[in-house]
Protein backbone atom coordinates (compact mmCIF):
# COMPACT_ATOMS: atom_id res chain seq x y z
CA UNK A 1 0.00 0.00 0.00
CA UNK A 2 2.53 2.53 1.05
CA UNK A 3 4.17 1.92 -2.67
CA UNK A 4 1.00 2.57 -4.61
CA UNK A 5 0.56 5.88 -2.48
CA UNK A 6 3.70 6.60 -3.01
CA UNK A 7 3.43 5.98 -7.03
CA UNK A 8 -0.03 8.70 -6.99
CA UNK A 9 1.78 11.25 -5.14
CA UNK A 10 4.60 10.88 -7.82
CA UNK A 11 2.15 11.12 -10.06
CA UNK A 12 0.10 14.12 -8.47
CA UNK A 13 3.30 16.36 -8.22
CA UNK A 14 4.48 15.29 -11.85
CA UNK A 15 1.36 17.24 -12.99
CA UNK A 16 1.28 19.76 -10.80
CA UNK A 17 4.64 20.52 -12.07
CA UNK A 18 2.82 20.45 -15.81
CA UNK A 19 0.24 22.98 -14.43
CA UNK A 20 2.42 25.31 -13.36
CA UNK A 21 2.88 27.23 -16.99
CA UNK A 22 -0.22 26.50 -18.08
CA UNK A 23 -2.12 28.72 -16.12
CA UNK A 24 -0.51 31.79 -17.08
CA UNK A 25 -0.17 30.45 -20.50
CA UNK A 26 -3.98 28.33 -21.60
CA UNK A 27 -6.71 29.97 -21.93
CA UNK A 28 -9.15 27.95 -23.25
CA UNK A 29 -11.62 27.54 -20.03
CA UNK A 30 -11.88 31.66 -21.11
CA UNK A 31 -13.00 31.17 -24.62
CA UNK A 32 -9.64 32.69 -25.51
CA UNK A 33 -9.89 31.01 -28.74
CA UNK A 34 -10.73 32.93 -31.77
CA UNK A 35 -11.53 29.62 -33.86
CA UNK A 36 -15.32 29.30 -34.15
CA UNK A 37 -17.10 26.31 -34.91
CA UNK A 38 -18.08 24.88 -38.62
CA UNK A 39 -21.54 26.52 -39.40
CA UNK A 40 -24.10 23.47 -40.49
CA UNK A 41 -23.51 24.16 -44.20
CA UNK A 42 -19.60 23.94 -44.23
CA UNK A 43 -20.28 20.84 -42.24
CA UNK A 44 -22.61 19.65 -44.88
CA UNK A 45 -20.26 19.67 -47.72
CA UNK A 46 -20.21 16.36 -49.60
CA UNK A 47 -16.93 14.17 -50.26
CA UNK A 48 -13.41 14.88 -48.39
CA UNK A 49 -11.90 18.55 -48.55
CA UNK A 50 -8.14 18.91 -49.18
CA UNK A 51 -6.23 16.68 -45.84
CA UNK A 52 -2.39 15.35 -45.28
CA UNK A 53 -3.89 12.33 -46.67
CA UNK A 54 -2.71 11.64 -50.23
CA UNK A 55 -5.98 9.28 -50.60
CA UNK A 56 -8.46 9.83 -47.88
CA UNK A 57 -11.04 8.26 -49.85
CA UNK A 58 -9.31 5.12 -50.48
CA UNK A 59 -8.39 4.65 -47.45
CA UNK A 60 -11.73 5.10 -45.58
CA UNK A 61 -13.25 2.46 -47.99
CA UNK A 62 -10.85 -0.11 -46.79
CA UNK A 63 -12.29 -0.19 -43.44
CA UNK A 64 -13.42 -3.28 -42.76
CA UNK A 65 -16.26 -4.13 -40.36
CA UNK A 66 -16.65 -7.99 -38.80
CA UNK A 67 -20.01 -9.28 -40.17
CA UNK A 68 -21.18 -9.92 -36.54
CA UNK A 69 -20.10 -6.63 -35.03
CA UNK A 70 -21.97 -5.04 -37.89
CA UNK A 71 -25.20 -6.72 -37.78
CA UNK A 72 -25.05 -6.03 -33.77
CA UNK A 73 -23.99 -2.68 -34.49
CA UNK A 74 -26.63 -1.83 -36.67
CA UNK A 75 -29.34 -3.26 -34.23
CA UNK A 76 -27.79 -0.90 -32.09
CA UNK A 77 -28.07 1.93 -34.41
CA UNK A 78 -31.83 0.86 -35.15
CA UNK A 79 -32.67 1.31 -31.62
CA UNK A 80 -30.62 4.61 -31.27
CA UNK A 81 -32.92 5.97 -34.21
CA UNK A 82 -36.19 4.69 -32.91
CA UNK A 83 -34.99 6.27 -29.62
CA UNK A 84 -34.34 9.55 -31.29
CA UNK A 85 -37.17 9.45 -33.01
CA UNK A 86 -39.85 9.20 -29.92
CA UNK A 87 -37.46 11.92 -28.13
CA UNK A 88 -36.48 14.74 -30.96
CA UNK A 89 -35.97 17.33 -27.90
CA UNK A 90 -33.42 14.80 -26.06
CA UNK A 91 -29.62 15.62 -26.71
CA UNK A 92 -28.59 12.34 -25.50
CA UNK A 93 -30.91 10.44 -28.02
CA UNK A 94 -29.15 12.71 -30.43
CA UNK A 95 -25.69 11.95 -29.25
CA UNK A 96 -25.97 7.66 -28.65
CA UNK A 97 -27.47 7.67 -32.46
CA UNK A 98 -24.60 9.65 -34.18
CA UNK A 99 -22.20 7.69 -32.23
CA UNK A 100 -23.86 4.74 -33.55
CA UNK A 101 -23.69 5.70 -36.70
CA UNK A 102 -19.59 6.16 -36.55
CA UNK A 103 -19.27 2.49 -34.94
CA UNK A 104 -20.25 1.71 -38.78
CA UNK A 105 -18.07 3.81 -40.21
CA UNK A 106 -21.03 6.49 -41.45
CA UNK A 107 -19.11 9.14 -40.60
CA UNK A 108 -20.84 11.83 -42.36
CA UNK A 109 -23.61 10.90 -41.61
CA UNK A 110 -22.82 11.23 -37.94
CA UNK A 111 -21.73 14.72 -38.58
CA UNK A 112 -24.45 16.03 -39.85
CA UNK A 113 -26.90 14.83 -37.38
CA UNK A 114 -24.45 16.49 -34.88
CA UNK A 115 -24.85 19.44 -37.06
CA UNK A 116 -28.45 18.98 -36.47
CA UNK A 117 -28.07 18.99 -32.84
CA UNK A 118 -25.65 21.96 -32.68
CA UNK A 119 -28.25 23.92 -34.41
CA UNK A 120 -31.05 22.89 -31.40
CA UNK A 121 -28.51 23.03 -28.82
CA UNK A 122 -25.52 25.00 -29.03
CA UNK A 123 -24.13 25.18 -26.09
CA UNK A 124 -23.49 21.67 -25.65
CA UNK A 125 -20.05 20.61 -25.68
CA UNK A 126 -20.43 17.06 -26.49
CA UNK A 127 -21.92 17.80 -29.89
CA UNK A 128 -18.89 19.79 -30.79
CA UNK A 129 -16.79 17.28 -29.11
CA UNK A 130 -18.22 14.10 -31.04
CA UNK A 131 -18.27 16.14 -34.14
CA UNK A 132 -14.49 17.14 -33.67
CA UNK A 133 -13.85 13.45 -33.49
CA UNK A 134 -15.32 12.60 -36.81
CA UNK A 135 -14.01 15.47 -38.45
CA UNK A 136 -10.36 14.24 -37.31
CA UNK A 137 -11.55 10.82 -39.17
CA UNK A 138 -12.49 12.52 -42.12
CA UNK A 139 -8.99 14.42 -41.88
CA UNK A 140 -10.41 17.99 -41.43
CA UNK A 141 -8.17 18.59 -39.10
CA UNK A 142 -9.01 22.63 -39.27
CA UNK A 143 -12.84 21.73 -38.85
CA UNK A 144 -11.93 19.70 -35.80
CA UNK A 145 -9.90 22.37 -34.04
CA UNK A 146 -12.62 24.61 -34.56
CA UNK A 147 -14.84 22.48 -33.20
CA UNK A 148 -13.46 21.28 -29.98
CA UNK A 149 -12.12 24.90 -29.28
CA UNK A 150 -15.60 25.53 -28.59
CA UNK A 151 -16.50 22.03 -27.06
CA UNK A 152 -13.32 23.15 -24.79
CA UNK A 153 -14.97 26.70 -23.95
CA UNK A 154 -18.50 25.29 -23.36
CA UNK A 155 -17.58 22.68 -20.71
CA UNK A 156 -15.86 25.04 -18.75
CA UNK A 157 -19.11 26.03 -17.57
CA UNK A 158 -20.49 22.94 -16.57
CA UNK A 159 -18.52 20.41 -14.35
CA UNK A 160 -16.73 17.17 -15.79
CA UNK A 161 -18.56 14.11 -16.30
CA UNK A 162 -17.62 10.49 -17.28
CA UNK A 163 -18.46 9.25 -21.14
CA UNK A 164 -20.11 6.15 -21.03
CA UNK A 165 -18.63 3.74 -23.59
CA UNK A 166 -20.56 2.33 -26.26
CA UNK A 167 -18.17 -0.43 -26.97
CA UNK A 168 -17.01 -0.96 -23.47
CA UNK A 169 -13.77 -2.07 -23.00
CA UNK A 170 -13.87 -6.19 -20.83
CA UNK A 171 -14.27 -4.68 -17.58
CA UNK A 172 -17.22 -2.21 -18.13
CA UNK A 173 -15.26 0.51 -16.52
CA UNK A 174 -15.65 3.77 -18.90
CA UNK A 175 -11.95 5.20 -19.05
CA UNK A 176 -12.55 9.04 -20.04
CA UNK A 177 -14.78 12.06 -18.83
CA UNK A 178 -15.85 15.03 -20.93
CA UNK A 179 -12.55 16.95 -20.47
CA UNK A 180 -10.21 14.58 -21.11
CA UNK A 181 -11.52 13.49 -24.52
CA UNK A 182 -12.05 17.16 -25.22
CA UNK A 183 -8.50 18.12 -24.88
CA UNK A 184 -7.52 14.97 -25.87
CA UNK A 185 -8.90 15.32 -29.37
CA UNK A 186 -8.08 19.05 -29.73
CA UNK A 187 -4.31 18.09 -29.05
CA UNK A 188 -4.71 15.59 -32.04
CA UNK A 189 -6.37 18.04 -34.06
CA UNK A 190 -3.01 20.70 -33.99
CA UNK A 191 -0.36 17.72 -33.90
CA UNK A 192 -1.89 15.87 -36.80
CA UNK A 193 -1.54 19.15 -38.67
CA UNK A 194 1.94 19.74 -37.34
CA UNK A 195 1.06 22.64 -34.98
CA UNK A 196 2.92 21.17 -32.03
CA UNK A 197 2.92 24.76 -30.22
CA UNK A 198 -0.93 24.46 -29.93
CA UNK A 199 -1.02 21.66 -29.30
CA UNK A 200 0.85 21.15 -26.18
CA UNK A 201 -1.46 23.52 -24.17
CA UNK A 202 -4.64 20.83 -25.02
CA UNK A 203 -2.09 18.36 -23.85
CA UNK A 204 -1.45 20.14 -20.47
CA UNK A 205 -4.78 20.51 -19.49
CA UNK A 206 -5.59 16.95 -20.62
CA UNK A 207 -2.83 15.74 -18.10
CA UNK A 208 -4.21 17.31 -15.60
CA UNK A 209 -7.93 15.96 -16.40
CA UNK A 210 -6.57 12.20 -16.69
CA UNK A 211 -8.04 10.48 -13.68
CA UNK A 212 -7.15 6.64 -14.59
CA UNK A 213 -4.07 4.80 -15.88
CA UNK A 214 -5.59 4.53 -19.18
CA UNK A 215 -6.46 7.95 -19.90
CA UNK A 216 -2.99 9.05 -18.49
CA UNK A 217 -0.88 6.74 -20.81
CA UNK A 218 -3.08 8.22 -23.74
CA UNK A 219 -2.65 11.96 -22.71
CA UNK A 220 1.16 11.38 -21.92
CA UNK A 221 1.87 9.30 -25.33
CA UNK A 222 0.94 12.22 -27.27
CA UNK A 223 2.22 15.06 -24.93
CA UNK A 224 5.50 13.23 -25.11
CA UNK A 225 6.02 13.06 -28.88
CA UNK A 226 4.51 16.47 -29.29
CA UNK A 227 7.08 18.01 -26.77
CA UNK A 228 10.10 15.98 -28.00
CA UNK A 229 9.04 17.44 -31.82
CA UNK A 230 9.17 21.35 -29.69
CA UNK A 231 12.69 20.31 -28.59
CA UNK A 232 11.51 20.55 -25.02
CA UNK A 233 13.32 17.10 -23.76
CA UNK A 234 13.31 18.05 -20.40
CA UNK A 235 9.48 18.69 -19.93
CA UNK A 236 8.93 15.26 -21.93
CA UNK A 237 10.97 13.58 -19.50
CA UNK A 238 9.13 14.93 -16.61
CA UNK A 239 6.11 13.45 -18.49
CA UNK A 240 7.73 10.36 -18.46
CA UNK A 241 8.21 10.53 -14.71
CA UNK A 242 4.05 9.99 -14.14
CA UNK A 243 4.62 6.73 -15.94
CA UNK A 244 5.72 2.85 -14.68
CA UNK A 245 5.08 -0.80 -15.67
CA UNK A 246 3.25 -1.48 -12.33
CA UNK A 247 0.21 0.56 -13.81
CA UNK A 248 -3.28 -1.16 -14.06
CA UNK A 249 -4.11 -0.42 -17.43
CA UNK A 250 -7.76 -1.64 -18.59
CA UNK A 251 -7.86 -0.67 -22.29
CA UNK A 252 -4.59 1.55 -23.67
CA UNK A 253 -1.77 -1.36 -23.21
CA UNK A 254 -1.01 -0.17 -26.96
CA UNK A 255 -0.12 3.64 -25.38
CA UNK A 256 1.49 1.97 -22.21
CA UNK A 257 3.99 -0.06 -23.78
CA UNK A 258 5.26 2.24 -26.20
CA UNK A 259 5.78 4.98 -23.32
CA UNK A 260 7.56 2.32 -21.95
CA UNK A 261 9.92 1.70 -24.87
CA UNK A 262 10.43 5.96 -24.94
CA UNK A 263 11.77 4.95 -21.35
CA UNK A 264 14.26 2.42 -22.55
CA UNK A 265 12.26 -0.61 -20.16
CA UNK A 266 11.06 -2.34 -23.11
CA UNK A 267 12.53 -3.90 -26.20
CA UNK A 268 10.70 -1.90 -29.64
CA UNK A 269 11.33 -4.88 -32.39
CA UNK A 270 9.34 -7.02 -29.79
CA UNK A 271 7.01 -5.03 -29.45
CA UNK A 272 6.47 -4.28 -33.52
CA UNK A 273 6.31 -7.78 -33.85
CA UNK A 274 3.24 -8.63 -30.92
CA UNK A 275 1.68 -5.94 -32.66
CA UNK A 276 1.84 -7.07 -36.16
CA UNK A 277 0.04 -10.23 -35.30
CA UNK A 278 -2.48 -8.44 -32.87
CA UNK A 279 -4.79 -7.18 -35.52
CA UNK A 280 -4.81 -3.71 -37.61
CA UNK A 281 -5.77 -1.95 -35.03
CA UNK A 282 -2.66 -2.12 -32.70
CA UNK A 283 -0.68 -2.35 -35.95
CA UNK A 284 -1.38 1.29 -36.22
CA UNK A 285 -0.74 2.23 -32.85
CA UNK A 286 1.86 0.65 -32.41
CA UNK A 287 3.75 1.10 -35.97
CA UNK A 288 2.79 5.19 -35.55
CA UNK A 289 4.56 5.09 -32.51
CA UNK A 290 7.42 2.92 -32.70
CA UNK A 291 7.96 4.97 -36.52
CA UNK A 292 8.11 8.11 -34.59
CA UNK A 293 10.06 7.14 -32.22
CA UNK A 294 12.93 6.00 -34.80
CA UNK A 295 11.79 9.37 -36.99
CA UNK A 296 12.73 11.28 -33.94
CA UNK A 297 15.83 9.40 -33.50
CA UNK A 298 17.48 10.03 -36.61
CA UNK A 299 16.75 6.99 -38.28
CA UNK A 300 14.09 7.88 -41.28
CA UNK A 301 14.64 4.85 -43.49
CA UNK A 302 13.13 2.83 -41.01
CA UNK A 303 10.70 5.05 -40.20
CA UNK A 304 8.55 4.89 -43.21
CA UNK A 305 9.08 1.16 -43.88
CA UNK A 306 7.30 1.09 -40.68
CA UNK A 307 4.70 3.84 -41.59
CA UNK A 308 4.23 2.33 -45.15
CA UNK A 309 3.41 -1.25 -43.07
CA UNK A 310 0.81 0.62 -41.37
CA UNK A 311 -0.70 2.39 -44.30
CA UNK A 312 -1.00 -1.19 -45.66
CA UNK A 313 -2.00 -3.34 -42.89
CA UNK A 314 -3.70 -0.90 -40.74
CA UNK A 315 -6.92 0.51 -39.33
CA UNK A 316 -7.53 3.23 -41.33
CA UNK A 317 -10.21 5.10 -39.04
CA UNK A 318 -7.45 4.58 -36.09
CA UNK A 319 -5.06 7.77 -35.31
CA UNK A 320 -2.25 5.62 -35.80
CA UNK A 321 -3.12 5.36 -39.35
CA UNK A 322 -4.41 9.15 -39.70
CA UNK A 323 -0.78 10.35 -37.98
CA UNK A 324 1.37 7.60 -40.30
CA UNK A 325 -0.15 9.43 -43.62
CA UNK A 326 0.54 12.76 -42.47
CA UNK A 327 3.90 12.00 -41.22
CA UNK A 328 4.06 10.74 -45.07
CA UNK A 329 2.57 13.29 -46.78
CA UNK A 330 5.52 16.18 -44.94
CA UNK A 331 8.25 13.56 -45.58
CA UNK A 332 10.38 15.04 -48.47
CA UNK A 333 10.14 12.67 -51.44
CA UNK A 334 13.35 11.12 -52.21
CA UNK A 335 15.31 11.68 -55.17
CA UNK A 336 14.98 9.46 -57.72
CA UNK A 337 18.55 7.30 -57.99
CA UNK A 338 20.74 8.51 -60.45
Amino acid sequence: MERVMERIGMRRAVLALLLVPVVAAVGCDQGSSQKSAVSSEEARLEGLPESLSRRPDEALDRILIPEVFRREQERRLAEAMADLEARPDDVEALIWAGRRLGYLARYREAIDLYSQGIEAFPEDPRLYRHRGHRFLTLRRFNNAAADLEVAARLMSQRPDEVEPDGLPNERGIPTSTLRSNVWYHLGLAYYLQGDHADARKPYRRGLQASRNPDMLCAMAYWAYLNLVRLGEQAEAAVVLLAIDSEMDIIENHDYHRLLMVFMGDEDAEELWAEARTSGSLSLATVGYGLGTWHLLNGDQERAVQIYNQVLEEGQPSSFGFIAAEAEMARLPTPAPNS
